[in-house]
């Protein structure tokens, strides 16, 4: 019995991955992942409440939401995280922790900041304002944050875009990470 031969089907096949191109998707890295260093997708950070895993994990409907992006998210929410960790420059892995952080935040296109109502989230009002001046945020905070108030002074005192929902919030990121592609990654 001789079977049917398989190189028409795989000709077919090989014509079709060349028309279509293979579906964008972002990279996803969390901390303490290394951070890619010759990686040209926009890269976007996404900072805010997480308050030591209290906060509702709005990191994964961000990223779920740029699914179809050909984008790197950096995702600071550690699965791995233990609160037994001394917030101590001596503790290795808190210092990791915060370095990564630092970094990857000098390292993005685009930084998100999402302040959940309910939380308090003060480093991340320390990054906003280490970033304040930098043109690359995008804010989000809601009624019933500890500090709106601050937040919305000091966004509007240095020109921060914020989003006033989060449907909002994920239509700017994803206008500011297509922005960032049409400039290239290396060419800023």
């Amino acid at each position: 019995m001789k079977l049917p031969s398989i190189l028409p089907v795989l000709a077919v096949l090989a014509a079709l991955a060349v028309v279509t191109p293979a579906a964008a998707e972002p990279r996803i890295v969390v901390s303490p992942q290394p951070l890619p260093l010759d990686d040209a997708r926009p890269r976007v950070f996404l900072g805010g409440s997480i308050d030591m895993g209290g906060a509702p994990d709005w990191q994964a409907d961000l990223t779920a939401a740029l699914s179809d992006m050909d984008v790197t998210v950096l995702n600071p929410r550690r699965p791995d995280w233990n609160p037994a960790w001394r917030p101590e420059a001596d503790e290795p892995e808190f210092r990791r922790q915060v370095e990564w952080e630092l970094a990857a935040l000098e390292s993005a296109d685009v930084i998100v900041m999402y302040f959940a109502p309910g939380t308090q989230s003060p480093i991340s009002l320390l990054e906003m304002g280490l970033h304040a001046r930098g043109g690359k945020l995008i804010v989000l905070a809601p009624q019933g944050f500890w500090r709106k108030g601050n937040v919305d002074i000091t966004a509007r005192a240095y020109g921060v875009r914020q989003a006033q929902t989060m449907d909002e919030l994920t239509a700017a990121v994803r206008q500011a990470l297509a922005d960032a592609a049409e400039k290239g990654r290396f060419a800023r």
